[in-house]
């Protein structure tokens, strides 16, 4: 099973190469995020018509998450993350695919620092760290995915001294998401490629993507049950440079089929309150 995340960067006006893309990768599940656009807006149609059922979380202009899956419509298990019942950005989406809880995620940026957009952020952390717990608590494979805006390690990023003070590297937000890998996720990319230095996003500005200064700020947590099935995790690297494209490039990993897996759909929707 191939799962892959993909900040597009606006669904609408990138759909010519969500759409290419798609149809290169094949992917049986997708986390996009930064859609753009309000929910009867979004390009279901377009997308059914590729073979991919989908299910979003819009906002007008900003923000904005959905999940698709090749041949079949996600179940949908949560719009937005607990916690604060006053936040009303779109940052949040869940579903099962093939037996398998898929949470879709953009966490705030969070510049500039300090101020309020860095303490919005702080918080949306902590309201993922519980809710994550709550769904390793239910004992079903998990999958957290998206653009977490956060630079783990001096490794994933192509001049650390630079990026010490910024919202996506403080020492606050690496703690914060080591905490939250400490709960039993793992960092798929991390644990198949230990050693190598990856990046999954290219400014528009300075020639970034051609001098290679890239932040690694898109990763896939799994439990601990799926972690044993990894087999390969990738960066698609050239979509970055293709023509009118995000700033961000897909990644995916791929997971050792496990058997029964459509049989357990209901049941893990159950599991996670749908």
């Amino acid at each position: 099973m191939k799962i892959a995340t993909y900040n597009v960067n606006g669904v609408n006006g990138r759909l010519d190469v969500l759409l290419q893309w798609l149809g290169e990768a094949r992917p049986d599940a997708v986390v996009l995020q930064e859609l753009k656009a309000p929910d009867n807006k979004f390009p279901a149609k377009q997308l059914e018509a590729a073979g991919y059922g989908a299910v979003w979380h819009g906002q007008k202009s900003w923000n904005g998450v959905a999940i698709l899956a090749r041949g079949k419509k996600p179940l949908l298990t949560r719009k937005g993350l607990p916690g604060d019942p006053e936040d009303d950005q779109s940052r949040y989406i869940e579903a099962v695919v093939d037996g398998i809880v898929l949470g879709g995620l953009y966490l705030p940026n969070g510049n500039p620092r300090p101020g309020p957009k860095f303490d919005y952020k702080l918080r949306w952390l902590s309201r993922l760290h519980a809710y994550a717990a709550d769904l390793l608590d239910l004992g079903v494979p998990v999958i957290l995915a998206g653009d977490f805006n956060v630079i783990p390690t001096d490794l994933d990023v192509y001049k650390p001294e630079r990026w010490r003070d910024d919202a996506l590297f403080h020492a606050d937000v690496c703690d914060a998401f080591e905490r939250l890998i400490a709960q039993g996720w793992t960092d798929a990319v991390r644990r198949l490629h230990p050693n190598e230095r990856i990046y999954t996003f290219f400014d528009y500005f300075r020639n970034a993507f051609g001098r290679d200064a890239g932040l690694r700020l898109d990763h896939v947590l799994v439990s601990s049950d799926l972690a044993e099935r990894l087999v390969r995790a990738k960066v698609d690297r050239h979509v970055r440079g293709w023509p009118h494209t995000s700033d961000h490039a897909p990644v995916w990993v791929e997971l050792a089929e496990a058997a029964g897996k459509s049989d357990r759909n209901e049941s893990v929707a159950r599991a996670a309150g749908a």
